[in-house]
């Protein structure tokens, strides 16, 4: 039974959708910006239109005159410096001068400030009977006005921090659920065959020291027995499941040369000719649950020798030694698969098999990775030319 799992599109799709929301929120923050940038630029018109009223001879004859500066002139909230017709600054307004600044000094500070302005709002020219330049007065944003320009990237890093914490609150969830649903699978799997298995060694041991059994029966008992056991080791394999395994400081060729050669043993029966070859090893001792590992190494050949179409193949082992991990690389002459897919066969139900429950590698990883704090990954494969996985360990 194949099964597959396509979560990426899922995510994908909540990342989009984010995303629209941040640029829709960030278009209609500019569309305010810029509504309200008019608006300024209507006030400094308007500003610029009373200076030249109140320069105007019409001006002394308006009783509404101090309602002009008082409504107008006064509650003009944006920066302005006032320039001679020369464009040199001699006045500011809400630009937050040091008083103390006068004469050449006011200037000196004005004219940076008078740039910057000028690169962002040409500046108005205050006109005297329509005809004469009096005055350039330059203008700058509001402080709303900038606020609002910072608004939407303050909204895209809450939402990108929002997303980021439900995503990892969400995967931590998941990883949760994933764990205890191994453990309790793992946990009842052991319980179901301790009974039995019980039953099984009993009844043999009542075959061998029965004086009635054959002769010929009892050469068949020892292979029972051999299997019984083997099944207990499974049974002990998923007791520890869900629960921190013994590490012990050995060598590692002795649970490598002990689980190929319970493969090479068995690979006939598949009615398959496949090598199991395992390069020199250096002496190098490791910290690790041998009952574990070597159901990590068994997963490992017999997804190779399923990945092998042919009646040959070869699988080869290959150990080497860095500062602080011992690398062991599995490799086969298998079909191989893409490598975009290299970290979709390590999700739980993941399987391109007929008949399979996509369990295997799953569990070789979180063996390796969760109660050896190494990592379990491919390193290489090709369709039709095998695949290479590699164990990292920590030196002991």
């Amino acid at each position: 039974m194949a099964m597959h799992r396509v979560p990426g599109n899922i995510k994908i799709a909540l990342v989009l959708m984010a995303f629209a929301i941040v640029l829709g929120l960030l278009v209609y923050t500019q569309s305010i910006v810029q509504k309200l940038q008019e608006k300024e630029h209507r006030y400094a018109d308007l500003y610029v239109k009373s200076l030249e009223y109140i320069g105007s001879e019409k001006a002394s004859d308006n009783p509404d005159l101090t309602l002009i500066i008082d409504e107008i002139i006064n509650k003009i909230d944006f920066p302005i410096i006032i320039a001679d017709p020369q464009h040199v600054p001699s006045a500011s307004k809400n630009l937050g001068v040091d008083s103390t600044l006068t004469g050449e000094a006011l200037t000196a500070y004005l004219i940076p400030e008078r740039d910057r302005m000028g690169a962002k709002n040409p500046p108005l020219a205050l006109m005297y009977q329509d005809t004469i330049v009096t005055q350039y007065v330059y203008y700058d944003e509001s402080d709303i006005v900038r606020q609002l320009r910072v608004l939407p990237y303050i909204e895209i890093a809450v939402a990108t921090l929002f997303i980021l914490v439900g995503y990892i609150g969400f995967s931590y969830i998941k990883r949760t659920e994933q764990a205890n649903i191994w453990v309790g699978m793992s946990k009842e799997t052991a319980h179901q065959l301790g009974t039995p298995l019980s039953s099984l060694m009993g009844w043999i041991e009542l075959l061998r020291s029965h004086p009635d059994t054959p002769a010929n029966l009892r050469e068949l008992i020892d292979d029972m027995e051999s299997d019984v056991s083997r099944l207990n080791r499974i049974s002990i394999r998923f007791s520890k499941i869900g629960s921190r395994p013994d590490l012990t400081e050995q060598p590692l060729l002795e649970s490598l040369t002990k689980s190929i050669e319970y493969y090479r043993k068995r690979i006939p029966q598949k009615g398959k000719k496949v090598d199991i070859i395992l390069l020199p090893v250096p002496d190098v001792r490791v910290r690790y649950n041998a009952e574990l590992f070597e159901w990590v190494l068994e997963n490992l050949m017999k997804n190779a020798l399923d990945a092998m179409d042919g009646p040959n193949g070869t699988i080869e082992f290959a150990v080497s030694v860095s500062s602080r991990h011992v690398v062991i690389d599995v490799r086969d002459t298998g079909k191989g698969f893409d490598m975009r897919l290299k970290k979709e066969i390590f999700r739980p139900g993941y399987s391109t098999k007929k008949r399979g429950w996509g369990l295997g590698l799953s569990l070789s990883k979180r063996i390796i990775e969760n109660y050896h704090r190494g990592k379990l990954y491919v390193v290489h494969s090709a369709q039709g030319r095998g695949t290479t996985f590699r164990i990292k360990l920590p030196l002991a």
